[in-house]
């Protein structure tokens, strides 16, 4: 049975805000929670960006039974992958083996800010790849001496870490990205329903392991309402990877999506409040082989009612999936 999933998007709430979400979503019945790692939002309208792991560390003490992931952290840039170790590692502890760290290989729209400048896609995999041996090595609990070609790390030991290590997913993209992610990851992390996804990592070592997508949605008795706040805050989503991941700030994002039309977006995030439009939208992830997806309501003011429809029409409707 597919698991359903609820997103902190933390691109549209502020921090205490995100933690009374994951609270009522816990409390409605979703199988299990992930939240973005951003510095920016991707668009102004969305006005919020919060640090995720200060967020989930108040989650996991608010929380007692719903995991906790990160969808996505880029631990290459802005975060050095020592560091990054030591906040998972915590972040298990705190969440008594809740939590699971999704990686990725970023977006220049939240790495830039250390000033290191935005390498070719094929230079953000090799250093994604060296990431997650050095975190997976520091989560040994031994100490850790590497000098690659992208980092070092000089005696550096965990004191604080977990019986059960977080499991590690990466997030996929194409075929390197999933062969880097069947060998090194205990989940495969996409954002389109695609086969060829789950096909691929399944190849290259990843069969039996989850694989974990993602949905927006924008639930509103008043659909009108619902397109417009989705073409608002979430018209971004229809530029596709290969540009998401270059733009440099939410003002580039705007520019990028000035003739989207609402239209475009309803066609692509399922508005409303008719549970077979929501249910449907879904189903190509169970079809292409996810087994679990995380839903992303549309609007930080708009979470607890979308929550009680959930717990109430959508999430006994998804169950028959």
């Amino acid at each position: 049975m597919v698991q359903i999933g609820y997103t902190m998007m933390a691109e549209q709430a502020g921090p205490r805000e995100l933690v009374q979400h994951v609270v009522a979503a816990e409390h409605a019945g979703f199988d299990f929670s992930v939240t973005s790692d951003h510095y920016f939002p991707w668009l102004e309208e969305q006005g919020h960006a919060p640090y995720a792991w200060s967020v989930l560390g108040a989650a996991a003490q608010a929380t007692s039974r719903i995991p906790l992931m990160t969808y996505v952290t880029c631990p290459t840039t802005r975060y050095h992958p020592a560091v990054v170790a030591q906040k998972a590692a915590t972040t298990q502890l705190l969440a008594e083996g809740r939590f699971r760290l999704g990686l990725g290989s970023g977006e220049n729209l939240n790495e830039h800010v250390v000033g290191d400048g935005w390498p070719a896609a094929h230079v953000r995999l090799d250093k994604l790849e060296e990431a997650v041996r050095i975190i997976r090595a520091l989560f040994s609990g031994e100490t850790v001496n590497h000098h690659g070609p992208h980092f070092d790390v000089t005696n550096a030991k965990l004191y604080d870490v977990p019986d059960e290590p977080p499991p590690i997913g990466v997030a996929v993209s194409g075929e390197r990205s999933c062969a880097l992610a069947g060998r090194l990851a205990d989940l495969v992390i996409a954002t389109e329903p695609k086969t060829e996804l789950v096909d691929s990592f399944e190849r290259h070592g990843g069969s039996g392991k989850p694989k974990v997508g993602q949905l927006p949605v924008c639930y509103d008795p008043d659909k009108d309402a619902a397109v417009g706040r989705a073409h608002d805050q979430f018209r971004w989503a229809l530029g596709g990877w290969p540009v998401n991941a270059e733009l440099p700030g939410p003002a580039n994002f705007g520019t990028a999506t000035r003739n989207v039309r609402p239209g475009d977006v309803a066609e692509t995030i399922p508005c409303g409040d008719d549970v077979d439009t929501f249910v449907e939208a879904v189903r190509p992830y169970v079809t292409a082989g996810f087994t679990e997806i995380a839903l992303v309501q549309v609007g930080g003011e708009h979470q607890h009612p979308f929550l009680d429809w959930a717990e109430k029409k959508l999430l006994p409707a998804l169950k028959d999936l």
